[in-house]
């Protein structure tokens, strides 16, 4: 894992767009997206990159990480609807370039396993953004999923679906189930991209990255994976016990090394 401390969202947004820029600038990407709030810093300064300097997605095609379940594909806060009203929409990729979970598919077990082949048909996934939850889940991968779990069915923790109900008219309306891909899938992307924002992160971003690596923390799976990036602010990164050496070595970073 690289630690790369930052003073402020949006330094964070700022690094995190110059990473997916660089992969977009070598040849066809596949880039895998988050939703919630934590990335959306990150595709404001894509979409400016895009209207200002001409940054391009025409060549890239991208996977969504999650979905819940029973929700149509047209409701406002299905993962499908939020990926393009907040990012996908105001860029160029092509169509069809989008690829979502059926949140309404009659058989989400084979659903699930359509997914996976499709990001295997692509080729993998280039990069793959995540935000963290305060309890340390990445997709909708909760506290106790297996290390070695590909898309599926999961049930979403109360906490979750409480963090979740500002998004809803009532958190009664917050599914209690969702597809999500796994962490053995999100492991399979070429480079991960994970994204801390702020002091309620602070204990779940320590977790993730200096604790064991334990079902409890499903974040800390991202320890086995060989090109980890986390980005972080200072409110995040202040559990952080090894904080100076990852601005040491930040600092001493090569000017031929790319995150």
């Amino acid at each position: 894992m690289e630690i790369v401390i930052l003073p402020d969202p949006d330094a964070v947004a700022r690094t995190a767009a110059d990473i997916i820029q660089a992969s977009l600038e070598n040849g066809h990407a596949v880039l895998g997206l988050a939703t919630g709030s934590t990335p959306l810093g990150t595709y404001a300064e894509l979409i400016r990159r895009h209207r200002d300097e001409g940054l391009s997605f025409a060549d890239a095609e991208a996977f969504t990480l999650d979905e819940y379940l029973g929700l149509p594909a047209e409701h406002p806060e299905s993962y499908r609807s939020v990926i393009r009203r907040e990012f996908t929409d105001s860029v160029d990729f092509p169509d069809g370039a989008i690829h979502s979970l059926d949140g309404e598919a009659p058989e989400p077990e084979a659903e699930a396993a359509r997914y996976e082949a499709a990001i295997s048909a692509a080729g993998g996934i280039d990069v793959q953004i995540l935000g963290i939850g305060t309890d340390g889940h990445v997709g909708f991968n909760e506290p106790m999923s297996s290390l070695a779990s590909r898309t599926r069915i999961k049930t979403l923790t109360e906490q979750t679906r409480r963090d979740n109900a500002r998004f809803f008219p009532s958190p009664e309306d917050v599914p209690h189930h969702v597809l999500t891909q796994g962490l053995a899938t999100i492991r399979e992307a070429r480079h991960l991209l994970l994204i801390g924002l702020g002091e309620a992160k602070a204990p779940a971003i320590a977790a993730a990255v200096e604790g064991p690596l334990a079902a409890g923390c499903p974040a800390s799976a991202l320890q086995l994976h060989p090109h980890t990036t986390v980005l972080v602010d200072e409110g995040a990164a202040s559990r952080l016990e090894h904080r100076g050496y990852y601005q040491y070595t930040l600092q001493k970073k090569p000017t031929w090394q790319s995150f």
